[in-house]
Protein backbone atom coordinates (compact mmCIF):
# COMPACT_ATOMS: atom_id res chain seq x y z
CA UNK A 1 0.00 0.00 0.00
CA UNK A 2 0.76 3.48 -0.03
CA UNK A 3 0.71 5.78 3.14
CA UNK A 4 0.33 9.82 2.51
CA UNK A 5 1.28 11.75 5.85
CA UNK A 6 -0.17 15.24 6.04
CA UNK A 7 1.72 18.29 7.10
CA UNK A 8 -0.62 20.53 7.46
CA UNK A 9 -1.38 24.39 7.73
CA UNK A 10 -4.47 25.80 9.34
CA UNK A 11 -6.12 28.32 7.54
CA UNK A 12 -8.37 31.04 8.64
CA UNK A 13 -11.87 29.29 6.47
CA UNK A 14 -14.99 32.19 4.87
CA UNK A 15 -17.12 29.62 5.09
CA UNK A 16 -17.50 26.17 5.00
CA UNK A 17 -17.19 25.61 1.20
CA UNK A 18 -13.76 26.68 1.53
CA UNK A 19 -13.19 24.32 3.60
CA UNK A 20 -14.78 21.48 1.68
CA UNK A 21 -12.53 22.73 -0.92
CA UNK A 22 -9.58 22.83 0.43
CA UNK A 23 -10.01 18.74 2.40
CA UNK A 24 -11.71 17.70 -0.94
CA UNK A 25 -8.22 18.77 -2.60
CA UNK A 26 -5.88 17.59 -0.27
CA UNK A 27 -7.49 14.14 -0.77
CA UNK A 28 -7.45 14.63 -4.32
CA UNK A 29 -3.51 15.16 -4.25
CA UNK A 30 -3.14 12.24 -2.98
CA UNK A 31 -5.26 9.92 -4.05
CA UNK A 32 -3.90 10.84 -7.22
CA UNK A 33 -0.09 9.97 -6.44
CA UNK A 34 -1.76 6.27 -5.13
CA UNK A 35 -1.91 6.48 -1.56
CA UNK A 36 -4.38 4.43 -0.23
CA UNK A 37 -4.09 5.63 3.52
CA UNK A 38 -4.02 9.08 4.41
CA UNK A 39 -3.39 10.75 7.90
CA UNK A 40 -3.95 14.17 8.84
CA UNK A 41 -3.17 15.76 11.90
CA UNK A 42 -3.92 16.62 15.53
CA UNK A 43 -6.11 19.61 15.83
CA UNK A 44 -6.38 20.00 12.16
CA UNK A 45 -10.08 20.63 12.66
CA UNK A 46 -9.58 23.61 15.02
CA UNK A 47 -9.33 25.71 11.89
CA UNK A 48 -13.15 25.10 11.47
CA UNK A 49 -13.55 27.80 14.51
CA UNK A 50 -12.78 29.95 12.15
CA UNK A 51 -16.11 29.78 10.81
CA UNK A 52 -17.68 31.21 13.81
CA UNK A 53 -16.08 34.47 12.86
CA UNK A 54 -12.15 35.92 14.55
CA UNK A 55 -13.78 36.29 18.38
CA UNK A 56 -15.21 33.13 18.36
CA UNK A 57 -12.10 31.73 16.99
CA UNK A 58 -9.92 33.71 19.72
CA UNK A 59 -12.21 32.22 22.66
CA UNK A 60 -10.33 29.15 23.53
CA UNK A 61 -13.98 27.21 24.89
CA UNK A 62 -15.60 29.23 22.32
CA UNK A 63 -13.71 27.57 19.38
CA UNK A 64 -14.33 24.57 20.90
CA UNK A 65 -18.10 24.39 20.65
CA UNK A 66 -17.81 26.09 16.95
CA UNK A 67 -16.01 23.34 15.67
CA UNK A 68 -18.19 20.60 17.26
CA UNK A 69 -21.14 22.56 15.24
CA UNK A 70 -19.44 20.93 12.25
CA UNK A 71 -19.07 17.20 13.73
CA UNK A 72 -21.86 15.83 11.68
CA UNK A 73 -20.96 17.67 8.39
CA UNK A 74 -17.05 16.78 8.72
CA UNK A 75 -17.96 13.10 9.01
CA UNK A 76 -19.93 13.13 5.64
CA UNK A 77 -17.70 15.19 3.74
CA UNK A 78 -14.81 12.62 4.74
CA UNK A 79 -17.26 9.64 4.34
CA UNK A 80 -17.68 11.03 0.49
CA UNK A 81 -13.99 11.34 -0.33
CA UNK A 82 -13.00 8.18 1.04
CA UNK A 83 -16.06 6.43 -1.52
CA UNK A 84 -15.29 8.57 -4.36
CA UNK A 85 -11.19 8.13 -3.90
CA UNK A 86 -11.44 4.53 -2.92
CA UNK A 87 -8.90 5.20 -0.24
CA UNK A 88 -8.97 5.02 4.29
CA UNK A 89 -8.34 8.61 5.53
CA UNK A 90 -7.83 9.92 9.40
CA UNK A 91 -9.42 12.56 9.80
CA UNK A 92 -7.61 15.93 11.54
CA UNK A 93 -8.72 15.21 15.17
CA UNK A 94 -10.72 17.74 17.24
CA UNK A 95 -13.22 17.84 20.20
CA UNK A 96 -15.93 15.62 20.00
CA UNK A 97 -18.44 15.16 22.94
CA UNK A 98 -20.82 11.88 23.77
CA UNK A 99 -21.59 11.69 26.93
CA UNK A 100 -18.84 12.87 28.80
CA UNK A 101 -18.95 16.36 30.78
CA UNK A 102 -16.11 17.68 29.07
CA UNK A 103 -15.18 17.44 25.08
CA UNK A 104 -12.63 14.49 24.13
CA UNK A 105 -9.59 14.94 21.43
CA UNK A 106 -11.26 12.48 19.28
CA UNK A 107 -9.54 11.16 15.94
CA UNK A 108 -11.77 9.71 13.33
CA UNK A 109 -10.75 6.84 10.58
CA UNK A 110 -13.25 6.38 7.46
CA UNK A 111 -12.68 3.98 4.99
CA UNK A 112 -14.73 3.61 1.38
CA UNK A 113 -17.63 2.29 2.84
CA UNK A 114 -18.25 5.04 5.51
CA UNK A 115 -17.27 5.55 9.43
CA UNK A 116 -14.73 2.37 10.36
CA UNK A 117 -14.40 3.98 14.25
CA UNK A 118 -12.54 6.40 16.36
CA UNK A 119 -9.53 6.73 18.61
CA UNK A 120 -9.85 9.33 21.90
CA UNK A 121 -6.40 10.81 22.56
CA UNK A 122 -5.48 8.66 26.41
CA UNK A 123 -3.03 10.88 27.85
CA UNK A 124 -3.63 15.04 27.82
CA UNK A 125 -0.52 17.40 27.44
CA UNK A 126 -0.44 20.25 30.07
CA UNK A 127 -1.99 22.68 28.33
CA UNK A 128 -5.01 20.41 27.58
CA UNK A 129 -5.63 19.40 30.73
CA UNK A 130 -4.52 22.83 32.74
CA UNK A 131 -5.77 25.48 30.31
CA UNK A 132 -7.78 24.01 27.95
CA UNK A 133 -9.59 21.56 30.17
CA UNK A 134 -10.09 18.31 27.38
CA UNK A 135 -11.25 15.15 28.61
CA UNK A 136 -8.79 12.02 28.18
CA UNK A 137 -10.48 9.11 26.38
CA UNK A 138 -11.29 5.58 27.81
CA UNK A 139 -9.47 3.33 25.89
CA UNK A 140 -7.28 2.36 22.78
CA UNK A 141 -8.58 0.39 19.78
CA UNK A 142 -7.31 -1.51 16.94
CA UNK A 143 -8.95 -0.89 13.73
CA UNK A 144 -9.09 -4.26 11.85
CA UNK A 145 -8.84 -2.71 7.86
CA UNK A 146 -8.61 -4.02 4.44
CA UNK A 147 -5.13 -2.54 4.16
CA UNK A 148 -3.63 -4.00 7.43
CA UNK A 149 -4.11 -3.80 11.48
CA UNK A 150 -3.80 -0.15 12.17
CA UNK A 151 -3.87 1.78 15.41
CA UNK A 152 -3.37 5.66 16.60
CA UNK A 153 -1.46 7.32 19.03
CA UNK A 154 -2.58 10.85 19.13
CA UNK A 155 0.30 12.94 19.78
CA UNK A 156 1.81 13.06 23.13
CA UNK A 157 0.21 9.60 23.60
CA UNK A 158 3.17 8.33 21.37
CA UNK A 159 5.57 9.05 23.75
CA UNK A 160 3.89 6.32 26.12
CA UNK A 161 5.40 2.90 25.27
CA UNK A 162 3.01 0.68 26.71
CA UNK A 163 0.23 2.25 24.93
CA UNK A 164 1.56 1.33 21.97
CA UNK A 165 2.75 -1.82 23.05
CA UNK A 166 -1.00 -2.77 24.06
CA UNK A 167 -1.96 -2.03 20.60
CA UNK A 168 0.76 -3.84 18.98
CA UNK A 169 0.07 -6.56 21.42
CA UNK A 170 -3.88 -7.03 19.84
CA UNK A 171 -2.37 -6.97 16.19
CA UNK A 172 -1.74 -3.27 15.79
CA UNK A 173 0.82 -3.40 12.70
CA UNK A 174 0.82 0.53 11.63
CA UNK A 175 0.72 3.30 14.22
CA UNK A 176 -0.96 5.99 13.08
CA UNK A 177 0.55 9.28 14.74
CA UNK A 178 -1.57 12.81 14.05
CA UNK A 179 0.05 15.97 15.74
CA UNK A 180 0.02 19.74 16.62
CA UNK A 181 2.77 20.74 18.60
CA UNK A 182 3.94 24.83 18.82
CA UNK A 183 7.90 24.57 19.24
CA UNK A 184 10.25 22.39 17.49
CA UNK A 185 11.30 20.83 20.77
CA UNK A 186 7.73 19.45 20.75
CA UNK A 187 7.71 18.20 17.67
CA UNK A 188 11.14 16.35 18.64
CA UNK A 189 9.75 14.80 21.23
CA UNK A 190 7.04 13.33 19.25
CA UNK A 191 8.99 12.54 16.46
CA UNK A 192 11.50 10.54 18.68
CA UNK A 193 8.72 8.92 20.50
CA UNK A 194 7.29 7.59 17.19
CA UNK A 195 10.84 6.52 16.18
CA UNK A 196 11.27 4.91 19.31
CA UNK A 197 7.76 3.53 19.06
CA UNK A 198 8.76 1.68 15.50
CA UNK A 199 11.91 0.62 16.98
CA UNK A 200 10.22 -1.19 19.59
CA UNK A 201 7.48 -2.99 17.72
CA UNK A 202 9.05 -3.64 14.82
CA UNK A 203 6.38 -1.49 12.81
CA UNK A 204 5.93 1.35 10.87
CA UNK A 205 4.41 4.78 12.41
CA UNK A 206 2.62 7.72 10.75
CA UNK A 207 3.59 10.67 11.77
CA UNK A 208 1.40 13.68 10.57
CA UNK A 209 1.81 17.44 12.05
CA UNK A 210 -0.16 20.75 11.70
CA UNK A 211 2.59 23.34 10.50
CA UNK A 212 2.74 26.91 9.96
CA UNK A 213 1.13 29.75 11.81
CA UNK A 214 -2.50 29.93 12.71
CA UNK A 215 -2.73 33.00 15.07
CA UNK A 216 -6.25 33.86 14.90
CA UNK A 217 -6.71 30.45 17.48
CA UNK A 218 -4.34 30.58 20.49
CA UNK A 219 -5.15 27.10 20.63
CA UNK A 220 -3.09 26.11 17.91
CA UNK A 221 -1.31 29.35 16.90
CA UNK A 222 1.99 28.36 16.31
CA UNK A 223 2.50 24.94 14.63
CA UNK A 224 5.94 23.05 14.46
CA UNK A 225 6.68 19.34 12.20
CA UNK A 226 7.66 17.60 9.46
CA UNK A 227 5.40 14.95 8.45
CA UNK A 228 7.00 11.40 7.62
CA UNK A 229 6.79 7.51 7.25
CA UNK A 230 8.88 5.72 9.92
CA UNK A 231 10.11 2.29 10.23
CA UNK A 232 12.57 0.20 12.68
CA UNK A 233 16.06 0.90 11.16
CA UNK A 234 16.55 -2.82 10.25
CA UNK A 235 16.35 -5.38 7.44
CA UNK A 236 13.99 -4.31 4.87
CA UNK A 237 13.81 -0.34 5.64
CA UNK A 238 15.88 2.37 5.74
CA UNK A 239 19.15 2.54 8.36
CA UNK A 240 17.99 6.09 9.75
CA UNK A 241 14.05 4.43 10.04
CA UNK A 242 13.04 7.40 7.76
CA UNK A 243 10.94 6.46 5.51
CA UNK A 244 9.55 9.06 3.76
CA UNK A 245 10.10 12.94 5.48
CA UNK A 246 8.52 16.32 3.97
CA UNK A 247 10.86 19.47 4.88
CA UNK A 248 10.08 20.83 8.18
CA UNK A 249 7.10 23.42 8.08
CA UNK A 250 6.79 22.49 4.55
CA UNK A 251 2.96 21.78 3.83
CA UNK A 252 2.41 18.94 1.74
CA UNK A 253 2.62 14.93 2.07
CA UNK A 254 5.20 12.76 2.71
CA UNK A 255 4.03 9.29 0.81
CA UNK A 256 5.99 6.17 1.01
CA UNK A 257 4.95 2.14 0.02
CA UNK A 258 4.74 0.30 3.07
CA UNK A 259 4.21 -4.12 3.05
CA UNK A 260 2.90 -5.90 5.56
CA UNK A 261 5.07 -8.50 4.36
CA UNK A 262 8.23 -6.50 4.99
CA UNK A 263 6.88 -6.06 9.27
CA UNK A 264 6.24 -9.38 9.15
CA UNK A 265 9.83 -10.01 8.03
CA UNK A 266 11.74 -7.52 10.05
CA UNK A 267 9.92 -8.91 13.25
CA UNK A 268 10.31 -12.57 12.67
CA UNK A 269 14.34 -12.31 11.13
CA UNK A 270 15.43 -8.90 11.98
CA UNK A 271 18.95 -8.40 13.48
CA UNK A 272 17.44 -7.60 16.64
CA UNK A 273 14.17 -8.73 17.86
CA UNK A 274 12.60 -6.03 19.99
CA UNK A 275 8.85 -7.40 19.65
CA UNK A 276 9.13 -10.78 20.23
CA UNK A 277 12.18 -9.83 23.56
CA UNK A 278 9.57 -7.32 24.73
CA UNK A 279 8.31 -9.77 27.79
CA UNK A 280 11.79 -10.66 29.06
CA UNK A 281 11.76 -7.32 30.45
CA UNK A 282 9.16 -8.28 33.38
CA UNK A 283 11.95 -10.75 34.71
CA UNK A 284 14.55 -8.11 35.05
CA UNK A 285 12.85 -5.32 36.40
CA UNK A 286 11.05 -7.76 38.66
CA UNK A 287 14.17 -7.97 40.51
CA UNK A 288 15.22 -5.91 43.35
CA UNK A 289 17.23 -2.70 42.08
CA UNK A 290 20.45 -2.58 43.54
CA UNK A 291 21.83 0.58 44.86
CA UNK A 292 25.88 0.74 44.63
CA UNK A 293 28.01 2.57 46.28
CA UNK A 294 31.63 3.49 45.95
CA UNK A 295 33.86 1.59 47.87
Amino acid sequence: MKIAAAAYPLDFLPDWAAYQTKISDWVARAAGDGADLLVFPEYGAMELASLGGAAVAADLEAALHEVMRHNAAVMDLHCTLALKHGVHILGASGPAQDDTARPVNRAILYGPNGVIGHQDKQIMTRFEREEWDIAPGQGLRVFDTALGKLGILICYDSEFPLLARALTEAGAEILLVPSATEAFAGYTRVKVGAMARALENQCVAVHSPTVGPAEWCPAVDQNTGAAAIYGPPDLGFPETGIVAQTPLNSPGWAIAEVTLDAIARVRDDGAVLNHAHWNEQHARISLPVEHCKPL
